[in-house]
């Protein structure tokens, strides 16, 4: 068991991250409820392990435990593919406000669905490293660390999500969808 000093190092140094764990277990789980569990479990494992924790940079140490407990999870718990659509809050990813007017603010609705959409039609391996680097602004070294991958595989995903991405994007305006 932790020491009171611990637990107060492990609040002071662990706890700010709490809003990038939800988000990344957010994005791989596919829905808040899923997330929130997943959170929660690895906060307890980041408690458990926390004595061992030397690092300068708590959030990717925290993340890595966030992701592997997200795979881990789904492993146990998903029969299929399928995952639930994720509500896009509007706060955490800072849409900014161009005008309040209805149309404008169903535009961007349209908008954030597709771009929702998009990211989630990708693969896990290309979804994780999107969300911890355009979302995150994690470093490819930090996102190498996470995922266990070198910093050279983790560009070439970053490359070949952004491609599809844009794929699915344009695929999505030609079509007429939020048109």
């Amino acid at each position: 068991m932790l020491r009171t000093t611990e637990l107060v190092r492990f609040e002071k140094i662990v706890l700010p991250h709490l809003g990038a764990a939800f988000n990344l277990a957010r994005w791989i789980t596919g829905n808040d409820h899923d997330a929130e569990d997943v959170v929660q479990e690895s906060y307890v494992r980041a408690l458990k392990f926390f004595g061992g924790f030397r690092g300068e940079n708590s959030r990717p140490w925290l993340l890595s435990i966030v992701r592997n407990t997200c795979f881990t999870w789904l492993q146990q718990n998903r029969f299929s593919g399928s995952t639930e659509l994720t509500e896009l809050d509007v706060e955490i990813h800072g849409r900014e406000e161009e005008s309040e007017n209805p149309e404008s603010i169903l535009l961007a609705a349209a908008q954030s669905q597709i771009v929702r959409k998009a990211i989630e039609a990708l693969p896990p391996e290309f979804r994780e490293v999107i969300i911890l680097r355009e979302m995150e602004d994690l470093s490819y070294k930090e996102i190498a660390n996470i995922a266990s991958i070198p910093v050279g595989t983790v560009m070439s995903r970053l490359s070949r999500a952004r491609s599809r991405l844009q794929e699915l994007l344009s695929g999505a305006r030609t079509s007429g969808v939020g048109a």
